[in-house]
């Protein structure tokens, strides 16, 4: 398996000086946001690179120079939302990811399903987590009737024109947040749509990410985060993992997002390498902080040094007594 880093994490450096830091603690592979959520600040100009192949393998060439492979465009949106405009943006930023990977002969692109309004009047995206009232299971019928199977069925058959695979986040918000909607939409939809494997999101939820990978097999698994999430007992036994407040609050909150290593021990993260060789993936596995107790450097610095300790970095040769 490879080493590698969502390069959101350095969104405040320019593009090279990012690699560079990359270079610097001898990953394999980077990541690289080019809109929507994670930011644009490493393309430039996506439109601008979407047009034109020449100008896609010169940004490219930036990676490759430095003897790094890219293993995702990340575009981490919202096309379903309610409002037109932040739908359209985030729309018209995954198909110009699309154009670009093609150009670079890259073939995975990371995001989120996305999540509509829960009427064709709503504002605002809408989260359905419960059964009851029985409002939210038409919800959840029209959601997935009129916006979430059409648009990604429209969205598979254009990114397989492209030679592209799509690897969704199951991630809360999201329409696609667990097991058994990512299969609903890749049986719908298309099987170029897979996973972006991410176990903080699950951790929280009460799902064993082990056995949610064994469920996806790895014919569904296009992708890998290594994220980490920490549930705090006491907050969690008097509020439940339902958790509205800001992640800012640390000492308030049922659950946070932090570094590999301080939600779930090394013997976590070994089994969690080890089921993913199982599963024949052999990509890469990015790093991604989002941990408020810890600054960029820190948390980097960090997570290389456990990850490179967890990773199976060579095929296993045949053992003495063979």
């Amino acid at each position: 398996m490879k080493l590698g880093l969502m390069m959101a994490l350095f969104g405040d450096l320019a593009f090279e000086d990012a690699l560079d830091r990359a270079v610097a603690a001898k990953l394999d592979a980077v990541e690289i946001g080019v809109g929507n959520y994670p930011g644009d600040r490493h393309v430039g100009s996506l439109a601008a690179l979407a047009a034109s192949k020449t100008r896609a393998r010169d940004w490219a060439s930036k990676v490759a120079d430095r003897g790094l492979a890219p293993s995702a465009l990340a575009c981490h949106g919202n096309p379903l939302h309610p409002d037109p405009a932040i739908a359209q943006a985030h729309h018209d930023v995954w198909r110009n990811a699309v154009k670009l990977a093609a150009h670079i002969g890259l073939d995975t692109i990371t995001g989120f399903s996305g999540c509509p309004g829960g009427s064709p009047g709503d504002k605002y995206p809408n989260w359905v987590v419960c059964p009851w009232p029985p409002d939210f299971l038409e919800i959840l019928k029209w959601q997935w009737d009129k916006k979430i199977i059409p648009y990604w069925k429209r969205e598979a058959a254009f990114a397989a024109d492209h030679g592209a695979r799509l690897a969704l986040e199951m991630h809360q918000g999201m329409s696609v947040y667990n097991t058994e909607t990512l299969l609903r939409l890749r049986r719908e939809c298309g099987h170029n749509l897979g996973c972006n494997f991410d176990p903080s999101h699950l951790f929280w939820q009460g799902m064993d990410p082990l056995a949610c990978l064994r469920r996806l097999g790895g014919e569904t698994i296009y992708h890998v985060h290594a994220k980490d999430a920490r549930i705090d007992p006491a907050n969690a036994a008097v509020n439940g993992l339902l958790d509205t407040k800001s992640y800012g609050a640390i000492a308030q909150r049922s659950w946070v997002f932090c570094t590999v290593g301080y939600g779930h021990d090394e013997h976590w993260w070994c089994d969690f390498v080890s089921t993913l060789r199982l599963l024949g993936y052999d990509g890469v596995i990015s790093l991604e902080h989002e941990d408020g107790l810890m600054s960029a450097g820190e948390g980097f610095a960090k997570g290389v040094e456990f990850l490179r300790r967890v990773i199976i970095r060579e095929q296993p040769g045949a053992m003495w007594w063979a």
